[in-house]
Order: C-alpha cells, then sequence, then structure tokens
C-alpha cells in the first residue's frame, strides 16, 4: 500500500484491464516491492492484479465491452483506509484522424517551443 503512495506507481497500460470468467484484472501496473532488500525473489511487479469488482459492476463492464470499440481505461489510484482504489472507465479509442490532428498539434508546439 505505501509503495502506491509513493510516486514509484507507473501505469503504462497497453491494455488496462481484462474480464475473463466473471474477473477483472489490472494489466500493465508496475507496482514495485515496498522494501526491494526484503521482497521475495519471484515478485513479480508487473503481474496482472485482480480488481474486487461487485456482480453488477462486472455485469455492466461486460456489457459495455461488447459495443466495438470501447476498452476499459484506469484513471486514478488512491487509498481508502486500507484498501487500493482504482477509477476506472469505459472509453473510445480516437479515430485516424483525430489521431493525426493530435500530431500535428504536438509537432506545431514542438516547433514553438524550439523557436523561443
Amino acid at each position: 500500500m505505501l509503495t502506491i503512495q509513493r510516486p514509484f506507481l507507473t501505469t503504462r497500460f497497453s491494455g488496462a484491464s481484462r474480464l475473463a470468467s466473471n474477473e477483472a484484472f489490472l494489466i500493465g501496473a508496475n507496482i514495485p516491492a515496498y522494501q526491494p532488500k526484503n521482497a521475495p525473489k519471484e515478485y513479480d511487479a508487473l503481474r496482472a492484479r485482480k480488481l474486487l469488482l461487485t456482480k453488477s459492476e462486472l455485469e455492466e463492464l461486460k456489457n459495455a465491452l461488447g459495443t466495438k470499440g470501447l476498452t476499459i481505461v484506469p484513471l486514478s489510484v488512491y487509498n481508502k483506509g486500507r484498501f487500493l482504489k482504482l477509477d476506472i472507465a469505459v472509453a473510445r479509442g480516437k479515430k485516424k484522424f483525430d489521431k493525426r490532428q493530435a500530431i500535428k498539434k504536438r509537432d506545431v508546439e514542438r516547433d514553438l517551443k524550439r523557436s523561443l
């Protein structure tokens, strides 16, 4: 839990979470051991973490993921008491033209910063 409170948690999610047999898992979150020297040798910081969701939440996510183009995206991680909470959302990815516009905008901003 304390590892999450430190700035060590990195979330580079290729597939943020997946649903398999009525369970949800967080994929791609790097959660290092709190005390690396005391951690067991087989500790895997990148392992899949099980998300504890109610049946109704799981059904809602399954129905949302049934729609083409939607995916589960983590928004934030925080602690509440002794539990770690993960805010997730169902989102639609960018279209190709949106990606092109974002790249153009980023290139223009980069050129402006270089010129200054």
